[in-house]
């Protein structure tokens, strides 16, 4: 990476860092108000509203403290950095998402059981404000969602409260011509639905990432078959692809090649890493190169069970 595009990539993440900090000023201020609201007008669809915010809130500090950890540079104990901090606060802001899920839950079960009066127009203002500022959260950090995990995952916070506050104020209509007190839980479950949906696919590319997975998009073969394609390269092998955070994605291969001077491999390992970062966006490459196919002659080279046990 060039120090050019090393200071931009830093500028980024310097405005991510202050958009998310804009974020969480709002998500404090809103359920604050909104638990008020709730309280007063006895909604617990409100509450559960501001329950949800305020979990975004917790999120939101955990992102962006991961954020600025995110950014320090490799060390001798960590060589890869520490971009996959990012990856675990994802995991932590889920957690807590779905604690509040359960709370909510419950607390709309005694609701259903026993029905309260709800004041709808005071409803109707609170959850007005609540959408309103959970759009403009979901709006400036809509572009870092985009290319980082993390950001991603205070996006779609952001952007299922603004849902959720829309459902509320439709909820304050009702109930200002029909004392339908039951959608109030109702809304509170389906609440609940959304913030489980919104943290499964967080929780599915976080466990991806943590696995070492291919990332989904990545065809090995189609990597090992262009690269075969390239003059001077044999075979291509033991192929891995993973990514080492959201916004990387790494390779390693093992490449054949005719008996040569090593020093005559250069030019021909730059047009590998070009196709690579071009066709394929993996900007991290490691290449072995050797005069020696691999034994087992596949794509993923592997040891056997009776060489493991041997080696034992």
């Amino acid at each position: 990476m060039t120090t050019h595009s090393h200071h931009n990539h830093l500028d980024t993440q310097t405005s991510w860092g202050r958009r998310l900090v804009v974020s969480m000023v709002i998500n404090l201020i809103i359920p604050i108000v909104q638990i008020w609201g709730g309280i007063v007008s006895g909604s617990m669809a409100l509450i559960s509203d501001a329950l949800h915010n305020l979990s975004d809130f917790v999120s939101l500090v955990i992102n962006y403290a991961a954020l600025l950890i995110g950014r320090r540079g490799p060390t001798h104990k960590q060589t890869f950095g520490y971009k996959r901090v990012e990856i675990f606060a994802a995991l932590v802001s889920v957690a807590i998402l779905y604690a509040a899920a359960i709370y909510i839950a419950i607390e709309a079960w005694q609701r259903l059981l026993h029905p309260r009066p709800i004041s709808g127009q005071l409803v109707i203002w609170i959850a007005l404000l609540g959408f309103a500022g959970n759009l403009f959260s979901a709006l400036i950090l809509r572009t870092g969602a985009k290319v980082n995990l993390n950001m991603k995952s205070a996006f779609l916070h952001m952007l299922a409260d603004a849902a959720t506050s829309l459902a509320v104020v439709a909820l304050g209509i009702i109930w200002l011509f029909k004392p339908w007190y039951w959608l109030d839980p109702a809304l509170s479950w389906l609440i609940v639905a959304i913030i489980i949906y919104s943290g499964w696919g967080i929780l599915k590319d976080s466990f991806l990432i943590l696995m070492n997975a291919t990332p989904p998009g990545i065809n090995l073969t189609e990597i090992k078959n262009t690269l075969e394609a390239i003059d001077g390269i044999s075979e291509i092998h033991d192929l891995h692809v993973w990514n080492p955070s959201a916004e990387s994605i790494a390779l390693a291969a093992h490449i054949t090649v005719p008996d040569q001077m090593l020093g005559k491999v250069d030019a021909l390992a730059q047009k590998v890493k070009t196709i690579l970062l071009e066709k394929f966006k993996i900007d991290h490459p490691t290449l072995q190169f050797e005069s020696n196919a691999c034994k087992n002659g596949g794509l993923l080279c592997s040891i056997s069970n009776n060489e493991i046990h041997h080696r034992r």
